[in-house]
């Protein structure tokens, strides 16, 4: 969970449950904070049952599994990315079932949104259940729970007839019950993107997996334990485990382990076209997976280009940096790329002079390389894109500062590379306010990430159309443009399309977006958060969806880049978050 940190944000918990336990003796435990140091309040709680052991105690594992909590042989952790709505406790996994039957209790942990909540609440409903309350997480919960019931059931009335005892019974039930069939009737309807982990109280224990893809999730299993996290490195580093070793849990399966000790992955929903989500690589996970690090910085290798272009090829007189830290390593890329070109440069200008080149003149020419500084400085490990939106307006204005006298005032440009540009608030209030008191002759703000257009709906939760610097760019242009009519005609194609429930929908906000090539779109958003007093001119530089691709071939999921939602869901999200944005409601376009 540690190495995870930097998934977590406002919250974390664990859950233990114990195997083979004596009725009256508790077997599941849960702990879970939303304290401004969750992590360590979590474990300070559960250490302080450990702290005052003799050390025969210590190494006497029955004497500890019988007497204290968290001694479980299934351990269940869950970091909370909260990125909506109130931070409270019961917003933090693992959530709990409990029941007084053993193989009815119930805890799921998980990184998900569901597009259909709406549809999946009515059928809980129709089925004679109360569900507490209207949201992914407790419907998810409840469809296991019912069908985990329903399974009970079926292998109850399959072995009362034989004449077993209650007791038997209850052994017979844990030892066939039926994991796969009740996460297929479970999830038939999901609509959404989706990872997630449960136990169940007798000792069985599952990871569930979208059938695109669209959340990551990786195992490792021996003869002794099975480890599952949404992340390649934090299992290597904390078993110390071979990255070849660790292995990907497919869309659409399930890895399901029995309270025996097997385990198998098995198919759970049809797998549809991969569709592995590409924000995840570019900014949420860590980058010292492998994979991850060589995405990020190809991404930036292949910006190269037009950044040279976007400075006139001026070498000597621009200076390159990064900003935030998860842009680094496509900052690393980037000053790759512009050795590579440099390089070119060089060759050419060795080759111009030929033979009466001097000693002066070479050395001159192969000093010739890109001025890297670090010219901008968070100042608080604060991530201002996934706080709310009272939060980020005090934090972005003083979490960022510059470094003085690197920058040759009205002479050098400076060239920032960013991993995405999302709301562009902190660019605006922050970064190039900061960056204009260096007194630069020209600002380019570079993102690894292409535009982000349209909402997301499957675990990255960028839900408001109004809140993307892009769509606001577009909506500009379209007003001075005189095509404003255009934005109403959107409005009454989404409102149509709203009541179907099977079939296509379209994303009918592709059309407008059509209207503009991607450099007019970023030269408006340039003007429109270029702060009133930086006289400078300020440029914006976007990745393309076909680099991206080039850069991560395999994780194709682009739907915020480019309008292509995996699911019908997506397509519905999409045009809600246009009604909503037309009718000025700043909610989001799903449950």
């Amino acid at each position: 969970m540690q190495k995870m940190r930097n998934r977590g944000q406002d919250g974390a918990g664990i859950a233990t449950i114990k195997l083979d336990v004596q009725p009256g003796h508790r077997y599941i435990s849960r702990k879970r904070s939303n304290s401004s140091q969750y992590l360590k309040d979590l474990f300070d709680d559960i250490n302080g049952y450990f702290n005052d052991l003799t050390e025969v105690q210590k190494n006497d594992p029955q004497w500890m599994k019988d007497n204290l909590p968290y001694t479980g042989e299934l351990l269940m952790g869950h970091l909370r990315y909260g990125t909506h709505g109130s931070n409270s406790i019961e917003s933090v996994h693992p959530f709990l079932r409990l029941n007084n039957w053993k193989n009815r209790n119930l805890a799921v942990a998980g990184n998900f949104n569901l597009t259909n909540v709406d549809e999946l609440f009515d059928e809980l409903v129709a089925l004679g259940q109360y569900p507490k309350e209207k949201s992914d997480t407790v419907t998810v919960m409840e469809k296991i729970g019912h069908f985990l019931d329903e399974e009970i059931q079926r292998l109850f009335s399959w072995f009362k007839p034989e004449g077993y005892t209650n007791q038997e019974l209850n052994d017979l039930i844990c030892e066939n019950l039926d994991v796969q069939r009740v996460l297929q009737k479970a999830s038939r309807k999901w609509d959404g993107g989706y990872i997630m982990g449960g136990m169940i109280g007798h000792g069985d224990a599952f990871i569930l997996r979208d059938p695109h893809g669209i959340r990551p999730g990786y195992f490792y299993q021996d003869d002794e334990k099975v480890i599952f996290a949404s992340e390649k490195p934090a299992i290597q580093t904390s078993f110390d485990i071979l990255h070849g070793e660790v292995k990907e849990l497919q869309p659409g399966h399930a890895l399901i382990i029995k309270k025996n000790g097997s385990v198998e992955e098995k198919l759970i929903n049809t797998q549809k076209e991969r569709k592995s989500c590409s924000f995840e690589r570019i900014y949420f996970s860590r980058g010292n997976d492998r994979n991850i690090y060589t995405e990020r910085k190809k991404l930036g290798e292949l910006l190269a280009p037009r950044v040279l272009d976007a400075v006139d090829h001026d070498l000597e007189n621009t200076i390159f940096s990064f900003i935030p830290n998860t842009a680094e390593t496509a900052f690393f890329g980037m000053v790759e790329g512009l050795q590579n070109e440099y390089a070119k440069v060089q060759k050419k200008r060795i080759l111009e002079k030929g033979a009466s080149i001097t000693q002066e003149e070479l050395d001159t020419i192969l000093q010739l390389n890109p001025r890297v500084e670090k010219v901008v400085v968070k100042d608080a490990k604060m991530r201002t894109f996934i706080a709310d939106d009272k939060s980020r307006g005090q934090l972005v204005s003083s979490v960022y500062d510059v470094t003085y006298g690197m920058v040759r005032n009205g002479i050098d440009r400076l060239v920032l590379m960013d991993d995405s540009i999302v709301r562009g608030t902190t660019l605006k209030d922050s970064i190039l306010t900061n960056l204009y008191r260096l007194k630069p002759r020209q600002i380019v703000i570079v993102s690894s990430a292409p535009q982000i257009r349209y909402p997301d709906c499957y675990g990255i939760d960028m839900s408001k159309m109004g809140n993307f610097a892009a769509f606001r760019s577009l909506v500009s242009l379209l007003k001075s443009d005189g095509k404003e009519d255009l934005l109403e005609q959107c409005y009454h194609k989404c409102l149509t399309d709203a009541d179907i429930k099977e079939g296509q929908v379209e994303n009918h906000v592709k059309a407008l977006y059509a209207l503009y090539t991607q450099e007019q779109i970023s030269q408006r958003m340039a003007e429109m958060l270029r702060p009133e007093h930086v006289d400078c001119e300020v440029k914006i530089i976007f990745q393309t969806i076909h680099n991206l691709h080039a850069a991560a071939p395999e994780h194709t999921g682009d739907w915020y880049f480019s309008g292509d939602y995996p699911t019908l869901g997506g397509q519905r999200i999409v045009n809600k978050a246009f009604i909503n944005f037309m009718e000025k409601k700043d909610v989001r376009a799903y449950s």
